[in-house]
């Protein structure tokens, strides 16, 4: 595959402007996909694809010439959504709820589009730094809301980000044989009551659950 610096948010090539109604079919296409990989796998042909995006498969090959240039584009798509989500959270609660509710939705989300993640990393693509590069830093805000909590006496302050990170990854080694998300929500509860400097009574932060993607009721 192409270097991952050499594609911004959308997966598109820099300096190729879009007309309108390109900019709408991508974004449809890559809505689509996504939706897709996440409930029916990674082997929906492309075709298939195009045909419930309501635009030819021609268009499709034509932003994304290659499967895994779609699948790159739609994991990069989902983490500028993230990005977005992590900065109206930071800016609307306080410290301890924005990094729980962010935590809780990266978990998710890892679940739903683990597939096209070790795709892309068997391809050699490392979609993390693509996303850096292209100004989508999602690990940085965690990492940001996790200093801010400590910071705020809500988290242990021994606790590291990679230990942040490890916890993620053990929460998702659970979600293998878990369909319905409910031992991977568990999970998310229990991890996030022994980050706390005091476990709540409620746990409220933790079961308020993660954030729901942009543009859904």
């Amino acid at each position: 595959m192409d270097d991952p610096a050499a594609s911004d948010a959308d997966g598109r090539k820099p300096g190729r402007a879009l007309r309108a109604d390109a900019r709408r079919n991508r974004a449809q296409v890559l809505q689509v996909a996504a939706e897709v990989f996440a409930a029916e796998g990674l082997s929906v042909p492309v075709h298939e694809i195009a045909r419930r995006a309501g635009v030819g498969t021609g268009t499709v090959s034509r932003h994304f010439p290659t499967k895994e240039e779609l699948f790159a584009a739609v994991l990069l798509d989902r983490m500028r959504q993230l990005t977005e989500q992590a900065d109206e959270v930071a800016g609307t609660h306080d410290a301890a709820t924005a990094f729980f509710t962010f935590f809780a939705t990266l978990v998710h989300e890892g679940a739903a589009h683990r597939g096209l993640a070790e795709a892309l990393a068997g391809a050699g693509y490392d979609v993390e730094t693509a996303a850096v590069r292209a100004g989508c830093d999602v690990s940085g805000r965690l990492r940001t809301m996790l200093v801010r909590a400590q910071e705020a006496g809500a988290i242990r302050a021994d606790i590291t980000y990679p230990d942040v990170k490890a916890l993620m990854a053990g929460c998702l080694a659970r979600e293998a044989d878990d369909p319905h998300g409910t031992a991977l929500s568990r999970l998310v509860t229990v991890v996030s009551e022994g980050l706390r400097t005091r476990p709540s009574r409620a746990g409220s932060e933790a079961a308020a659950g993660p954030l729901r993607p942009s543009g859904t009721d």
